[in-house]
């Protein structure tokens, strides 16, 4: 049996066998267990698909004088305040007060990821040991606490692929569909998915 000490040498040295999630599959169909199981290292298990339920928590850290934050805009895209006093959740959904449908709360995650300022506006009505009322000030992914992405339906079984074969533009919660099948959009973890592999709930049942 391998150790974590000795795969993380491998690691060290670039011989370590990494695979995803759905390449594992097709080695232990080639190989069979035992096999796949020495071949292998490690299997990188981040594989899923965004959709209308994804987003993020983030911890802003506490400003001077401390706010407790109840209304919470980045990038002029309300973010929900309901938490701790400097943390939130963002929706990948949520639109923009002034852009509309064109820049939304998705746009928000995928600009901190990648590095980018995000301006934060947050109100407060102000209490005696938080007493600051209003935050305005940029962050980005190296002056925040903590970003973390959140997918609770990723398991979901009817959101495979979207496309639009009309003559217009349609924006859906796949999306932005363009005419005549010019993009398909899709939002699901493919042969992982457990439903997927049981469309009729035989393993898994309802409730599971």
């Amino acid at each position: 049996m391998k150790s974590i000490a000795q795969i993380n040498e491998k690691i060290k040295k670039g011989k370590a066998v990494v695979v995803t999630a759905e390449e594992v599959i097709e080695i232990v169909k080639e190989k069979g267990y035992k096999q796949a199981y020495e071949y292998v290292d490690v299997v990188t298990t981040g594989t899923f698909g965004p959709m209308c339920s994804s987003g993020a928590f983030i911890n802003f850290g506490h400003s001077n004088p401390p706010i407790r934050m109840q209304s919470i805009m980045l990038n002029d895209v309300p973010a929900y305040g309901g938490l701790a006093a400097v943390d939130t959740y963002i929706g990948a959904t949520e639109v923009s007060t002034k852009r509309g449908m064109e820049y939304g709360g998705a746009h928000v995650i995928e600009d901190l990821i990648a590095g980018k300022d995000i301006k934060l506006h947050a109100l407060s009505n102000g209490t005696d040991c938080y007493p600051n009322k209003e935050v305005l000030t940029t962050i980005n992914k190296d002056n925040i606490n903590q970003a973390y992405m959140f997918n609770p339906r990723n398991a979901y079984q009817n959101y495979p692929a979207a496309t639009n074969s009309t003559n217009k533009t349609i924006y859906t919660y796949m999306g932005t569909l363009l005419p005549n099948y010019g993009n398909i959009t899709y939002s699901t973890s493919g042969e992982l998915s457990p439903l997927i592999n049981d469309p009729y709930l035989r393993t898994i049942g309802l409730g599971t």
